[in-house]
């Protein structure tokens, strides 16, 4: 059974996340067009389950199952979709959990979804820290309950990316 745990910012996040894309870089070479920071962790400032989330974007998806064994040598388990569709999904860390990929092809909508959630929050501090206390109080509330953590958030989530998409709107 997994442990919710939910910590203030750390700042060694952002020099983890860019380690791993170091490595993620010469995974995938050519292929790889963009990689970002997303998730909690990539918020300054923002309380997060210590897990960096890492959103790879390359030029299909066509054969890129090639590289599961490099990204295996890496520590992570190759998930396949993992339930989302256009998506390839690796993990890191076993049941610690500290990495996530969330591989994406080039021009799939739920990339900018992810980024406009990230730079929203990342601009508005007071709705990080409310979405932050939010997520603490949870953790306290639901330490061995993965899944009513993540149900005690997903209207607020839910509400946040809302806001996020009218802001991105007014500012295009």
């Amino acid at each position: 059974m997994r442990q919710v745990i939910v910590l203030p910012y750390q700042s060694e996040w952002a020099s983890e996340y860019s380690r791993e894309a170091d490595q993620l870089r010469e995974v995938f070479g050519a292929r790889l067009k963009q990689i970002h920071h997303m998730g909690s962790t990539s918020v300054p400032g923002l309380a997060a389950k210590p897990i960096i989330d890492i959103l790879p974007v390359v030029d299909t998806l066509e054969g890129i199952e090639q590289f599961d064994g490099r990204m295996e040598a890496l520590g992570y388990e190759a998930k396949g979709e993992f339930g989302m569709p256009g998506r390839r999904y690796y993990r890191k860390g076993g049941d610690e959990r500290t990495h996530h990929i969330h591989l994406y092809a080039a021009g799939d909508p739920e990339i900018m979804r992810h980024l406009v959630f990230r730079d929203y929050l990342r601009t508005h501090p007071e709705e990080a820290a409310a979405y932050g206390a939010l997520k603490e109080q949870l953790a306290t509330t639901y330490p061995l309950d993965i899944e009513a953590y993540i149900a005690g958030k997903d209207a607020f989530v839910k509400e946040l990316e809302h806001r996020a998409i009218a802001w991105k709107n007014a500012h295009d």
